[in-house]
């Protein structure tokens, strides 16, 4: 009889071991996703066997699958009786020559002896260790969390691998932009450094040529006061004007250049006090203009005395120096420790100082934009100034960790409002 076979037959054939294949490939996904917790095979020589799957429940074992980091168990010999596929995928590897496969195979070399010392921990203790796992013979970074499983054939090394690849580069970044950072910073130093430098030896060298300027103009203009034709005296008043606002503007600059090195030497005073000198200061100035000044109590708070007694030297200034024309001039002084700082911790307490006049005052346009050095919103003819006054204020009030805002509205005064902690914990102070 011929052995050969027909084409139905083989055609038959291949159709049932296509279906036999489809029926493994679905009994393994069911058994892999937790879908069956048993199965029955029927045995031609020993009938239906019962074959439970020891490995996990049925949620452990959809939990594992479904996961993102890479799990597998060993046995005693390090060799891979359960892989996920996430961990297949890592190791670039498919997942039926995983399973079998001793784990050693996928850790390189210079990592062996550390994967081996995890190894045997991981038998007594919960172990975390990062070494490389091999992808393609390419190391990736890799975290290894190790504990033991209890099956029913035993103990198992259970094993969950986190690619650290993302992790590692991301610290790579943040690494490279810290040095680029502390480059930046030292240059920005040491330009910062030469430039208060040249501010510093700019502003001194430029005082003399302006004082011999001053002198010698005003030499001129007293000792020829009859005979000097009336232009010459009109330029000679105008050299004299523009000096002294140059002289202004240079010691402005000066003073501003200094605040960026200053130290901080805070101590505990009564901004009532500063206030009154500084009223002192400008008791002629007040009497001229008739100007009425109301002050309410003023707390104690830590500051630089000498800075914050320019802060107010510059805003009440500014109030006297844009007052109005049509009513007697008023300042108001006031400050508010507030409500909202009862029971808060002592280093966040701050207090609201509030600055206000009936002057000329300004557009709200202006209200950020005045702040800004040399900023000037009048013409330097009808009013004197550099234009750096609100810039060093804003800058002492920072330095300060504190804060200065504007209001205003035109022709109906101007208000500006500070903002200052009560005390200056972790900075330098003076007792």
């Amino acid at each position: 009889m011929s052995n050969v076979k027909t084409y139905d037959e083989l055609l038959r054939e291949n159709q049932e071991l296509q279906a036999r294949l489809e029926e493994a490939t679905e009994t393994i996904t069911a058994i892999r996703t937790g879908q069956i917790d048993a199965l029955v095979v029927n045995d031609s020589e020993q009938g239906l066997q019962l074959y439970t799957l020891k490995t996990a429940d049925q949620t452990y074992r959809v939990f594992i699958e479904k996961m993102n980091e890479g799990a597998v168990t060993l046995n005693e010999e390090g060799i891979v009786v359960y892989s996920n596929s996430m961990f297949a995928s890592m190791v670039g590897a498919p997942l039926s020559t995983v399973v079998g496969t001793p784990f050693n195979l996928f850790v390189p070399d210079d990592c062996m002896a550390l994967y081996q010392e995890t190894f045997l921990k991981g038998w007594t203790e919960d172990v975390k260790m990062e070494i490389s796992i091999l992808r393609n013979s390419n190391p990736i970074p890799c975290q290894l969390s190790v504990t033991t499983l209890e099956l029913d054939e035993g103990k198992s090394l259970s094993i969950i691998i986190t690619d650290l690849t993302f992790q590692k580069n991301i610290q790579y970044l943040l690494k490279e932009n810290n040095q680029r950072l502390k480059q930046i910073n030292a240059e920005l130093e040491a330009s910062n450094y030469d430039l208060q430098q040249f501010a510093s030896i700019a502003s001194h060298d430029l005082q003399e040529p302006l004082r011999k300027i001053l002198i010698f103009s005003t030499m001129v203009k007293n000792r020829h006061a009859g005979e000097l034709p009336a232009e010459s005296q009109q330029h000679l008043d105008k050299i004299i004007s523009s000096c002294l606002r140059m002289r202004t503007m240079v010691s402005d600059i000066l003073n501003y250049s200094r605040l960026s090195t200053h130290d901080g030497n805070f101590k505990l005073v009564n901004l009532g006090e500063i206030v009154q000198e500084v009223l002192e200061d400008y008791e002629i100035l007040l009497s001229e203009k008739n100007v009425q000044v109301v002050v309410s109590d003023m707390p104690e708070i830590e500051v630089n005395r000498s800075q914050i007694k320019q802060v107010f030297q510059n805003l009440i200034s500014n109030s006297i120096k844009f007052s109005g024309k049509e009513q007697p001039p008023v300042i108001k002084i006031s400050c508010d420790t507030g409500s909202d700082n009862q029971g808060a911790d002592e280093s966040k307490a701050t207090c609201s100082i509030v600055i206000s006049d009936n002057g000329i005052g300004f557009d709200k346009a202006y209200q950020e934009r005045i702040f800004n050095l040399f900023e000037r919103l009048n013409s330097k003819d009808q009013y004197e100034g550099s234009g750096i006054g609100l810039s060093i204020t804003k800058k002492i009030l920072e330095k300060h960790r504190g804060t200065i805002s504007a209001q205003s509205i035109e022709g109906q005064g101007a208000s500006f409002t500070i903002t200052l902690p009560l005390r200056q914990r972790g900075m330098k102070t003076l007792n």
